[in-house]
């Protein structure tokens, strides 16, 4: 069986990533799109938060042979946990691929885990949750950017965030 991870921050998840899992589904036995928790960062949604919008978010789609789940480790400490011999990621533009490549050649030297870099529908490229956040937080209509269940609770990040 060939076990492929997708890991990201999904935050929160985009219409361009779901994209990426539902190819990548198609291709190995089973996938596992993995919330990596990074210590650097200020999320503006819990890991778990990220973890269930994904679910959710996945229910509507025909994806049976995917799990999500999340790390604060390597990514490549979860991939010879859960037997993953490929690591999948979604390129959109150049940036993307230099940014990726040196990560890509770690976790090989790390663990022997290769890395398939997947580029991102033409359509959706432009996607990425940084922008989202961005264009709500200027009240600007994110409605296909990600997937419906995320409208919501990006307007009561907001609000919270306006708060504090």
């Amino acid at each position: 069986m060939t076990i492929a991870v997708c890991p990201g921050s999904y935050d929160p998840v985009t219409a361009g990533h779901l994209d990426v899992i539902e190819r990548c589904a198609r291709f190995f036995d089973e996938v596992h799109v993995v919330v990596a928790v990074n210590a650097a960062k200020t999320p503006m949604f819990s890991e778990e938060t990220r973890v269930d919008i994904i679910r959710q978010a996945l229910e509507k789609r025909d994806c049976v042979n995917v799990r999500v789940a999340s790390t604060t480790g390597l990514i490549t400490d979860y991939c010879t946990k859960v037997g993953a011999t490929v690591i999948v990621k979604g390129l959109r533009q150049n940036g993307d691929y230099e940014a990726e490549l040196g990560m890509a050649l770690v976790n090989r030297k790390l663990a022997g885990v290769e890395t398939l870099f997947l580029p991102a529908a033409p359509d959706l490229e432009h996607i990425s949750s940084s922008i989202v956040k961005d264009v709500a937080r200027h009240g600007g209509d994110v409605k296909g950017m990600v997937p419906d269940c995320v409208i919501p609770l990006l307007a009561e990040a907001l609000k919270n965030e306006k708060k504090a």
